[in-house]
């Protein structure tokens, strides 16, 4: 410091360096962690490494929460030190926003400073009201501390005018973020599988955030070491002339900086209208994937081929785009057509199945129209044109965000309605103000001059856009997908789509922003990655086939704005029409490889994916041959180019995070069993006809309704596997695990061409193999074999689904293969199958002599499809409840009890049945399913269970 200093308008007493103010803030703040963590460790140590499953010395380190703010001493030496620091802190922030203002006069600058100040008060709420005295207020607090801290950071590295500070913040925030998901993953083992350990990896990670978040703000002394805070006595005047000096940095004379320039002066208007068309790219997409789950309605219900599947051919329309008058029409009403499409999302109002896909089919064709118009319109200008590729891709991405807040529904679909967790209404209001300012703009903004390119190559550009087309819908219109694609049984699943999901959000921001580099995401060695990573995700199962996968999401988004290039300076007509006849093509063969029993010519692509997918990229290579051309242009906008990346970038980083957060949100509970005081089992078994219910509503809700109030503990789902592009990507083991406190195993996953049959378990999965049962005929059939931990007892339980009435042969050899598991294993069994057999004949007698188990009534006469079997464990009762409409099979139940003395080596069972009043009240089933029931549930064939002695 220096003392009497002279200055206008008075003599400066004191002066201090701005560079001190970013180190008091890192030295007071690393005193507060630190010499809580010491003191906290010195004097409650093995207390504050315990958590709800694990003490020392399987968990060794204590999370941030534990240290400092559960005990004293630590926790007020933590606070004092808060509070000594915010000082510095509010001084870093004024600091902050004098030198950015400095070089940039917009408004940014102050929105800035606004969420640095909204940033530092939510976390005094965390630091002062502590988890231990309100939970809630304190989750509330941390979680808005981590959503600011992201437009903070990329904030801060947007207005960052010195490279050493930039450098040096890009590369704390990239870790910053990079750390946010195998912190996740450590908290997802300890919280669902309670995994020794996990919660110490967990904390290690929580305190590295700390760090980085810490350092980040410290690299501002790069910036403030040209700043000087000085205290100057007014009424002490100085009689010699100074030249004026500035409490802050002389400004920058290299021009506007990029954010002024992007907001132009403090106008938000582009901002507003990236946003806007965002959402309108969101709707286009939900349009799009929703319109094959409409279509999937009715091959379902005819099991076989309907003839409604023509209308996956709407999106050719875009071949209309080849008429002139019909381009010049659509660029001049865009945004009257782009409002006329929202029917499609208004379709949910229509009750009847075949006019909703018909309302569907039509707002599909407008959008479509739409879409494509923009590009063929913007040929003139590769900024305009890369803004709206962008737009796109993001659309792609929040619609994968969204779903991820659903469960893998996407929550304006047609299927969906707010009975069953839809939110249409606020969707279809949101896309009308979104489309009523397209039409407000376009009304003010001249028409830009299309510039059609006549292209030898246009055959190449159309198969590769088409291809992609199918690729994003396919692969990446859920963040489940790819995870479900490689996945396996327990314990060794690989990556879950809780947390891991988030990593897909990330690999497709990734692929965003390489795809500006349109020399490197077009040439050869990056489409030999992504050959090798689509072998990798096909052939390997588990994480080694996820990072296939991972690379495979970014290539495909890398590749898009280039392919859309190719395509929009080709001849319209007939590139479109032919891209998406090609992508029809591919949606149809992807399904026809497990539909082969049911479809012309299926024979040649049964159970070869494999197929489509060196189809799939041998088609993006020509795209890449396309698209590897050069143009010229008349102009370009550079400023739409720089503030659409802006914006791309913002929004992905708020994305990322925010996929982040909805998983952290969705990490899972530890299951209960409904009646552990009896050592209950209650078991089930249910073919839920891919979760369409007979009017076409989506029916998780209905089914989670179902099984929790029927108090099932165990529950064998068939029919099950949506992860396909015509049923639409919506994995419900997500949304039923979750919602009911269960373990869940989703069974074969797409790779492995079944319909699909999942588990769901409030008990622990030990191990479970999934198989695919010999089928040298008909469908290929699946089953699960699963060891659950029951009340400290090893169970085994097989899921199955047989194959169809008319394979013979495959019936008998999945039977025999079925009972072979059964006989070989050793431990207590639960068979919950669907076998298509008469009791007491044919395969009914190999499944029940040959896996050496009883089933559950053989007084049961009326049974087809469903069986339910046992041995090892006390059956106390069993019950058939009807579907509600939701399907068109029964749910059947068993009851069985665990019991240490009962003789696991006697497969002999009883017959005999007793009254209700007979059974302890833990035993009986529940009284709401008799008579009429509820919702459509209700006790049939015996109108009431059945219980056993």
């Amino acid at each position: 410091m220096a003392a009497s200093k002279e200055s206008p308008g008075g003599v400066v007493v004191a002066r201090l360096n701005g560079a001190w103010v970013p180190q008091v803030h890192t030295l007071f703040a690393f005193v507060a962690f630190f010499s809580a963590l010491v003191v906290a460790c010195w004097t409650d140590y093995r207390a504050i490494v315990k958590n709800q499953y694990w003490g020392y010395p399987q968990e060794w380190f204590p999370s941030v929460s534990a240290t400092t703010g559960d005990r004293y001493p630590a926790r007020p030496i933590f606070q004092i030190f808060m509070a000594i620091n915010s000082g510095p802190r509010f001084l870093l922030l004024y600091l902050f926003y004098l030198h950015s203002s400095s070089n940039s006069n917009g408004v940014f600058p102050k929105v800035h400073a606004v969420v640095g100040l909204l940033r530092t008060l939510s976390c005094g709420g965390w630091v002062y009201i502590t988890s231990s005295e309100d939970h809630g207020t304190h989750d509330i607090a941390m979680v808005s501390y981590l959503v600011l801290t992201i437009p903070w950071m990329l904030g801060a590295l947007a207005l960052s005018q010195n490279p050493k500070t930039g450098k040096w913040r890009k590369i704390v925030a990239c870790v910053f973020f990079g750390s946010l998901f195998p912190m996740a993953h450590q908290f997802y083992q300890h919280k669902a599988n309670q995994i020794a350990g996990a919660y110490t990896k967990y904390a290690l990670f929580e305190w590295g955030l700390i760090i980085y978040d810490v350092i980040f703000d410290a690299i501002s002394l790069y910036d403030f070491n040209t700043l000087e805070l000085a205290v100057i006595d007014v009424n002490r005047q100085s009689s010699r002339k100074v030249v004026a000096t500035s409490s802050i940095a002389e400004k920058a004379t290299d021009g506007k900086t990029n954010i002024e320039a992007l907001l132009k002066v403090g106008d938000l208007n582009n901002l507003r209208e990236f946003v806007v068309d965002v959402y309108l790219a969101f709707v286009h997409w939900s349009m799009l994937t929703s319109l094959a789950v409409t279509i999937w309605y009715f091959p379902l219900w005819h099991m076989g081929l309907s003839g409604y599947e023509v209308a996956i051919l709407v999106t050719c329309t875009a071949g209309l785009l080849g008429i002139r008058p019909v381009r010049n029409a659509v660029r001049s009403y865009k945004g009257y057509i782009q409002l006329a499409s929202l029917v499609g999302i208004a379709a949910y109002l229509v009750k009847d199945p075949v006019s909703r896909l018909l309302t569907v089919t039509f707002g599909l064709a407008l959008n479509v129209l739409v879409w494509t118009s923009k590009w063929v319109e913007n040929t003139d200008d590769p900024g305009r044109l890369e803004r709206e590729s962008l737009v796109w891709l993001l659309g792609l991405i929040l619609s994968n965000v969204v779903k991820m807040a659903w469960w893998a529904r996407n929550p304006i679909w047609p299927i969906m309605h707010p009975e069953n967790g839809g939110a249409n209404g606020t969707g279809l209001f949101l896309a009308i103000l979104a489309s009523i300012e397209a039409i407000r703009r376009h009304n003010k903004t001249p028409p830009p001059t299309e510039k059609i390119i006549r292209s030898d190559k246009w055959f190449a550009s159309a198969a590769g856009f088409g291809t992609l087309l199918f690729a994003f819908h396919c692969l990446l219109s859920d963040t489940s997908t790819i995870t479900r694609w490689v996945y396996k049984g327990y314990p060794d699943t690989g990556p879950m789509p809780v947390p891991w999901g988030a990593l897909t959000i990330v690999a497709m921001s990734i692929g965003v922003v390489l795809s500006t580099s349109r020399k490197f995401v077009t040439g050869l060695p990056w489409y030999a990655v992504a050959c090798v990573a689509c072998g990798c995700m096909y052939y390997f199962p588990g994480w080694k086939g996820y990072y296939g996968g991972f690379v495979l999401a970014v290539y495909l988004v890398s590749v898009a704005p280039s392919f859309i290039r190719s395509v929009a300076y080709s001849p319209p007509g007939k590139t479109f029409l032919t891209a998406m006849v090609i992508y029809t093509i591919l949606c149809l063969a992807n399904i026809w490889t497990v539909a082969y029993a049911f479809v012309p010519a299926g024979e040649y692509l049964r159970e070869h994916t494999d197929y489509v997918l060196m189809m799939m990229m041998g088609l993006i290579g020509l795209g890449v041959h396309a698209a590897g051309r050069s143009y010229s242009f008349k102009h370009a906008h550079v400023n739409v180019t720089r503030y659409s990346r802006y914006y791309t970038k913002l929004f992905l980083g708020v994305l990322i995070v925010l996929s982040t957060l909805i998983m952290l949100v969705r990490m899972p509970r530890a299951p209960v069993p409904y009646h552990p005081e009896d050592k209950l089992l209650t078991a089930g078994i249910w073919t839920i006809h891919f979760a369409l219910d007979n009017d076409m509503w989506a029916s998780e809700v209905r089914i989670r309704d179902a099984i929790k109030e029927l108090e099932l503990d165990v529950i064998g789902l068939l029919e099950s596997d949506l992860s396909w592009t015509i049923m639409g990507n919506r994995d419900l083991t997500q949304f039923l695990g979750e919602e009911l406190d269960m373990y869940a195993d989703y069974g074969p996953g797409p790779s492995k061409h079944t319909w699909g049959c999942s588990m769901l378990s409030k008990f622990p999965i030990l191990r479970s193999t999934h198989h695919l049962l010999p089928s040298p005929v008909g469908e290929l059939a699946c089953a699960i074999h699963a060891t659950l931990d029951v009340y400290g007892k090893e169970v085994d339980v097989i899921v199955s689904h047989n194959g169809q009435e008319e394979d013979v042969l495959d019936r008998e050899l999945q039977t025999k293969e079925l009972a072979r598991i059964m006989r070989e294993s050793t431990n207590p069994f639960v068979f919950l199958g669907y076998v298509v057999t008469k009791p007491l004949k044919g395969n009914y007698l190999i499944l029940m002599n040959g896996g050496n188990v009883n089933d559950i009534d053989n007084t049961d006469d009326d049974r087809w499809c469903e069986y339910v079997a046992y041995r090892g464990l006390k059956r106390t009762g069993y019950a058939r409840v009807s579907h509600g409409d939701i399907t068109d099979t029964e749910i059947q139940i068993g009851k069985f009890q665990v019991l240490d003395a009962y003789d696991n080596s006697t497969w002999a069972a009883s017959y005999k049945r007793v009254t209700e009043d007979k059974v302890s009240p833990g035993l009986r089933f529940p009284p709401q399913f008799k008579g009429k029931g509820v919702r459509g549930h209700h006790y049939h064939v015996f109108d009431e269970p059945r219980y056993y002695d």
